[in-house]
């Protein structure tokens, strides 16, 4: 099994001003003058992580990361104004108008598989591969499975911490009522709704629930973007116009070379996901990790992503 490549300091930070509102995180690793690959953070509002940057020969790539409209350390913090799915798309092209680069490899998971699969079929030119890792389409069936029924049945236990803050009486749509309480005006109120939310994810994530992952979502600087981020994308379709958007258009991007990794046992996403998406893709490179579930860090999913990532070196 391939490891994550030692970690570094990023060789320039910078700020980009994306809108009168939002200002952009930016950190670029590995070499200036090496192939450029961008890496889509999930969520939406995680935020980087501190590993982000070791799934790339640092030689070999230039790393290039941000973090996302109201998450990490862009700002504003959590703020929800011009913050769509069709907005990111946009900084990401920006960013890579700013950096001139011509094209770029795209790797992103979760949310971040979405966000590139939006990106790729609205700027396929700037694209030079995908490396795509837990899929998620963000089509309603995949909502209601994690957020409303499904999960329940799998983890009933965790599933009673995260129905906890929602009355009753509003639990028939669980979007709705997590909405109402993480825009409360009571800070209280909405700092107890963003923990529950984002531990439900953190105690999900792995096939084996891990305990630092659940102290880690259920933080505050995480918790609090994360979940408002989410729950707005969420009650919003994340601004799609069709329910399975992201497959309809995947004609946009067929001849661009491309790797899904998805956990046999990721319940975050289910593999029907990634088995759908390839359904309708079947030039990409489509690999099963065995026993895995959601996880980014998980060590089959590690190995088959640092493998992508070595076979998308050129030049």
């Amino acid at each position: 099994m391939r490891t994550l490549f030692d970690p570094s300091q990023p060789f320039k930070t910078r700020r980009l001003k994306v809108s009168e509102i939002h200002e952009l995180n930016i950190e670029e690793y590995g070499n200036p003058k090496g192939q450029p690959v961008v890496f889509l953070h999930g969520g939406p509002g995680a935020g980087l992580s501190k590993k982000a940057h070791r799934y790339f020969d640092p030689s070999h790539y230039h790393i290039i990361l941000f973090d996302q409209r109201g998450a990490g350390l862009s700002t504003p913090f959590a703020c929800l104004k011009e913050n769509t799915t069709w907005d990111l798309v946009e900084d990401i092209e920006k960013i890579r108008r700013h950096l001139s680069v011509t094209r770029w490899l795209v790797f992103g998971g979760s949310w971040g598989s979405t966000l590139a699969l939006a990106y790729a079929e609205k700027y396929p030119e700037s694209v030079s591969g995908l490396i795509l890792r837990g899929i998620f389409l963000c089509r309603p069936e995949e909502i209601q499975w994690f957020y409303q029924k499904g999960m329940d049945l799998v983890f009933p236990d965790f599933w009673q911490d995260y129905i906890r803050p929602v009355p009753a009486e509003e639990r028939g749509d669980m979007i709705k009522g997590y909405y109402k309480l993480l825009t409360s005006s009571d800070e209280k109120i909405r700092n107890e709704a963003a923990k529950a939310w984002s531990t439900w994810e953190g105690a999900t994530i792995k096939l084996i629930p891990d305990p630092s992952a659940i102290e880690a979502f259920g933080a505050p600087q995480m918790s609090v973007s994360l979940a408002l981020i989410e729950c707005h994308y969420f009650i919003n379709n994340c601004f799609f116009t069709k329910d399975d958007q992201l497959i309809s258009d995947v004609s946009r991007i067929r001849h661009i070379p491309a790797t899904i990794v998805h956990g046999r046992y990721d319940l975050v996403c289910p593999i029907k996901n990634a088995w759908d998406l390839s359904q309708g893709w079947p030039e990409a490179k489509f690999e099963i990790i065995k026993d895995a579930g959601h996880a980014a860090d998980e060590p089959g999913i590690m190995d088959a992503l640092l493998r992508a990532t070595e076979d998308f070196k050129s030049g």
